[in-house]
């Protein structure tokens, strides 16, 4: 029986200026209430109807229309920095519960309410808009090796969605590739990439070709802005 869990919030953001590459960022996402139509978007757009992307040469488009994080993981993080952190906080559309969002498997399936139909692409590599929209010195540091990022989808049947929708895990490819695994090769542990291509055709294009090459993303863990 696979794992199921629901949806805990559904949040929507609209364009906030940044001190960041873009100067816009669509990070600050804020609970909605009532269902939100979620579609196969256009490159750079959210698959969500009025999120907003403020930098789509580097997010959105189809293989990041939605992005998850599990509620589970934002209580760590509040333990851990000691002040609130409300869902949509992380600039995740779907604050799931119940699911451990690090062991799903690339392409896996899930089913999202009665009609919404996504699968897991990859993980979140956090950037410095993120840095600067947390306020916390050494955030990217941190995020990295905690190593639960969340996990981006794909949609496969559009539908709506709204807070309290069953997520059902409608299928799991039988590879072992999953977003824990591919954060870490693509961050910390180049040694691993090879093994990404496990996934086959559930391998994202751009991920493919980092594995082959045996790079990985070149983060830079202290970015040069103004942190309090």
């Amino acid at each position: 029986m696979w794992p199921s869990g629901r949806v805990s919030s559904v949040n929507v953001g609209v364009p906030t200026s940044v001190r960041a590459k873009s100067g816009l960022s669509g990070i600050d996402k804020r609970p909605v209430a009532g269902a939100v139509r979620v579609t196969v978007p256009a490159a750079g757009c959210s698959g969500l109807d009025g999120d907003s992307i403020g930098d789509p040469a580097s997010h959105g488009g189809p293989g990041q229309a939605v992005y998850a994080f599990a509620r589970e993981d934002l209580d760590w993080w509040q333990g851990r920095l000691g002040r609130s952190l409300p869902s949509g906080t992380f600039g995740e559309n779907l604050t799931t519960s119940g699911l451990d969002l690090t062991s799903t498997r690339l392409g896996e399936r899930w089913r999202v309410g009665e009609d919404l139909v996504l699968a897991v692409t990859g993980p979140r590599i956090p950037c410095a808009t993120f840095a600067v929209w947390m306020h916390e010195r050494g955030w990217l540091k941190a995020f990295t090796d905690r190593a639960h990022p969340g996990a981006y989808l794909r949609v496969l049947t559009s539908g709506w969605v709204r807070e309290g929708d069953p997520i059902r895990v409608v299928d799991r490819p039988i590879h072992e590739v999953d977003v824990g695994l591919a954060f870490r090769a693509l961050t910390r542990a180049p040694e691993l990439l090879p093994r990404l291509l496990d996934a086959g055709d559930d391998l994202e294009p751009e991920l493919r070709a980092l594995a082959r090459a045996g790079r990985g993303y070149e983060l830079d863990l202290e970015p040069d802005i103004e942190e309090p």
